[in-house]
């Protein structure tokens, strides 16, 4: 049986897309969940929605800048506070910046690093223990397919990632033979709000062939951990992108990405030029 049946999920990032659709498919399972976000009427509003169609779920909901390491600490106290062990920990809450790493801004670099590694690292700390003791739970991480490959206009969000691969694989084996069990998720792109957050000045879309909806990523993310699997890729295509990735030479990625890195920082100069 999943660490999620009957236990108390922790999930951050829940206001929205992947992190909302996991609630979804986690609330008729669980005894408690915890909803983490900024936005704390979307999580009102999801919670009266869970509890509505869950009548013996217990629903928190917890205000939470994860880009703040102050509230990390004041999450995990308010956690402890309402007696709540955590069994399974999603740390899902995420955010991405798109540009060349010159033209960057340096509060928003520093912030999208706290969220994406440092919170992610001291939530899975404060919990953790706990789960070794009682040989249950789990950790889900929902990272992106640029933690496994590299992309030109990404490269402060595509170390994130990476460090989240390399915290993850070393993680579970860390906790072989513990009970607790470990698993990443790597989506391409999702039909979120990410698109929109990121500072796309490209104007072009996802291409919809590799496009998956944020319900499918998080179908084939609780599967994943049901199961126990270390790493999952959502998506046939980019099942196929990640493998052509992973069997290519680096020389050859290196010298694609140089060309895909040329026409971008083309495209965001004469942007920011049209733009003043």
């Amino acid at each position: 049986m999943s660490a999620i049946d009957g236990g108390a999920v922790l999930l951050t990032g829940a206001s929205s897309g992947i992190g909302r659709e996991l609630a979804r498919l986690v609330a008729p399972r669980a005894k408690t969940l915890v909803l983490v976000a900024r936005r704390v009427a979307r999580l009102e509003e999801l919670k009266k929605e869970l509890e509505k169609a869950n009548k013996d779920l217990r629903v928190e909901v917890v205000a939470c800048d994860l880009g703040r390491r102050e509230d990390v600490k004041r999450l995990v106290v308010a956690v402890k506070e309402k007696e709540i062990d955590v069994d399974v920990l999603v740390n899902n809450a995420g955010v991405g910046m798109m540009g060349v790493f010159d033209r960057a801004d340096a509060d928003k670099t520093t912030q999208m690093i706290d969220l994406n590694v440092t919170s992610l690292t001291l939530l899975t700390l404060a919990f953790l223990p706990a789960m070794v003791e009682r040989k249950k739970g789990g950790v889900l991480n929902i990272s992106s397919g640029f933690g496994l490959a590299v992309m030109p206009t990404f490269a402060a969000y595509c170390a994130t990632k990476h460090y989240v691969t390399g915290f993850t694989e070393a993680l579970r084996a860390d906790l072989a033979g513990t009970g607790v069990v470990v698993t990443q998720v790597c989506p391409g792109p999702v039909a979120t709000e990410f698109e929109h957050a990121i500072g796309n000045f490209t104007g072009m879309k996802n291409p919809a062939i590799i496009e998956i909806s944020a319900v499918e990523c998080a179908g084939s993310a609780i599967r994943a951990f049901d199961w126990g699997c270390a790493m999952v890729v959502p998506g046939l295509v980019m099942k196929v992108v990640m493998m052509v990735n992973a069997l290519s030479p680096r020389f050859m990625r290196r010298i694609f990405a140089g060309l895909l890195g040329r026409v971008a920082r083309k495209k965001q100069l004469a942007a920011a030029a049209q733009n003043g």
